[in-house]
């Protein structure tokens, strides 16, 4: 596939399909999270904390992998969207790899810095909604409106065409023909 022939979605849409596939991962999240707690027979929600935040962390690694490394998430198949390497080609998973580790900048700095700050939950939400509409600026002013950790993993955000759908013949009334 041709890279210059790949068009980029819109940021909106991109982002439609981010809270898309936020709903779909509450799904993943929650029989990931019930899994773990039935096997390590976690009683309360603070006991295990950090070996279960590994462990989902894990488990969204393995999900966003195998997917991208295929082209689409579920929600990414809903919004027309691939994820492809700068020449239009799949993506292996060395690389959903790295995209998916640096996927993180979108949470992790401003989650580090309310924690670091004592911060409370209503500044943990602002700061977050600020780095996120912060980043969602970056992407638009990349030449190619691609997020700053799609840059560093050397990937792309593409349209996907729609399917074509065969067409059939219009069935002919042979007694009309008569």
């Amino acid at each position: 596939m041709n890279a210059d022939l790949l068009s980029t979605p819109s940021i909106a849409r991109r982002m439609a399909c981010w809270l898309y596939e936020g709903m779909l991962l509450f799904a993943v999240v929650f029989i990931a999270d019930y899994l773990f707690s039935a096997l390590s027979q976690t009683r309360h929600a603070l006991e295990n904390r950090l070996p279960q935040q590994i462990f989902l962390f894990l488990v969204l690694g393995i999900y966003f992998v195998w997917f991208w490394a295929r082209g689409q998430t579920l929600a990414m198949k809903t919004w027309h969207i691939r994820i492809v390497d700068r020449q239009g080609q799949n993506l292996s998973q060395k690389q959903a790899f790295v995209r998916y580790v640096l996927s993180w900048l979108w949470f992790v700095p401003p989650w580090a810095l309310t924690w670091s700050l004592g911060l409370d939950a209503r500044s943990v939400l602002w700061l977050s909604l600020g780095w996120i509409a912060f980043w969602m600026l970056l992407a638009r002013l990349h030449r190619d409106r691609q997020f700053v950790h799609d840059v560093m993993a050397r990937t792309r955000l593409v349209s996907s065409p729609l399917p074509v759908k065969a067409v059939k013949p219009a069935k002919t009334d042979k007694s009309a023909k008569a």
